[in-house]
């Protein structure tokens, strides 16, 4: 599986790293209930496939991602590097609750140390930089933490050109995680540009857009899905969004069959065709889910490709 070097750090991921924010189980924005086997079983898949770096974060399942990873990283010889997010906490109705004071910040890689079962973080990262006030703050006790050695690098998750310029002044930013499909394509306005040119790493999520863009998704399906899914209340699985969405689903089958592909994979591939994306991060329930996706790594669109692509992607678009 090719790899890419993020930004200016020693750090070599492969094209698609593993993601585990479904394989928590239920909380304010859960994927609904998981086999907690299956996500043991999926980590050990991905490992097994040549993926080397998964990608958590605290607030996943309200801790419960990141103590299934520490239970398979336990089960293999293999060290992925890990990657892991700060800055949010929940309540006891498992609803977030963002904090970025630095005692906070402190608190939380040791505890995210500790159910990892690592003792080292490769890619620690704020999560939303929310509340705006306290971003500096919990920046600065980042890169204490990394000049401790308990983090190696440190990153922003969900956040503009702005905040990194604000936050670069303190200490140098390894890297970006925004989200990045077909169906959502903001940061290719200002923000990829931004980070080519200060030679800054960028992960991006959700590029088979929760699901959507995997070809499984159909109103019957959609009623289905447990009351507890945070999708139902996302503007993409709702109308006029969704029968739109559909639509274009349909007619990218036909592109990822004629090249023997899958669409969840012709999906994953679209976001790495730009050389400013280091990785895709993919998530997975079980093993047969990241055994489908993690072929994507390799698949390199032709311009033809990526050109009726586009010409779906402006159709749909002339639908909203």
């Amino acid at each position: 599986m090719r790899t890419r070097k993020l930004g200016n750090t020693d750090l070599k991921l492969t094209a698609v790293g593993l993601g585990t924010w479904a394989i928590g189980g239920p909380w304010q924005f859960g994927w609904g209930p998981q086999d907690d086997d299956e996500a043991v079983a999926a980590v050990l898949k991905a490992i097994d496939l040549g993926i080397n770096w998964i990608d958590t974060a605290a607030i996943y399942g309200c801790g419960h991602s990141e103590e299934l990873l520490g239970k398979a990283l336990k089960k293999t010889k293999i060290k992925p590097i890990i990657a892991t997010k700060c800055g949010l906490l929940w309540n006891k109705k498992r609803e977030k609750v963002n904090c970025l004071k630095k005692e906070s910040i402190r608190k939380e890689c040791d505890d995210s140390l500790k159910r990892l079962g690592v003792k080292v973080i490769d890619l620690y990262q704020m999560h939303w930089p929310v509340p705006d006030e306290d971003i500096e703050e919990a920046w600065q006790e980042m890169a204490n933490l990394q000049k401790q050695g308990k983090v190696r690098y440190i990153g922003l998750s969900n956040v503009g050109v702005s905040h990194i310029e604000r936050l670069r002044k303190i200490a140098p930013v390894a890297s970006v995680q925004p989200p990045h499909s077909m169906i959502r394509r903001e940061i290719e306005k200002d923000l990829l540009g931004y980070c080519a040119k200060h030679n800054i790493g960028v992960v991006v999520y959700s590029p088979m857009q929760r699901g959507l863009l995997t070809g499984k998704f159909s109103k019957e399906h959609l009623a289905k899905l447990p009351p507890d899914d945070h999708r139902l209340r996302s503007p993409e699985f709702q109308e006029p969004q969704f029968s739109a969405n559909l639509e274009l689903v349909e007619k990218l089958k036909l592109i990822a069959k004629r090249s023997g592909r899958t669409l969840a994979q012709l999906a994953i591939a679209w976001v790495l065709r730009r050389p400013e994306v280091t990785a895709a991060i993919v998530g997975a329930r079980n093993p047969s889910q990241i055994a489908e996706t993690a072929p994507a790594a390799d698949w390199i669109l032709t311009k033809t490709n990526i050109a009726e692509i586009e010409k779906l992607l402006a159709e749909r678009e002339k639908k909203l």
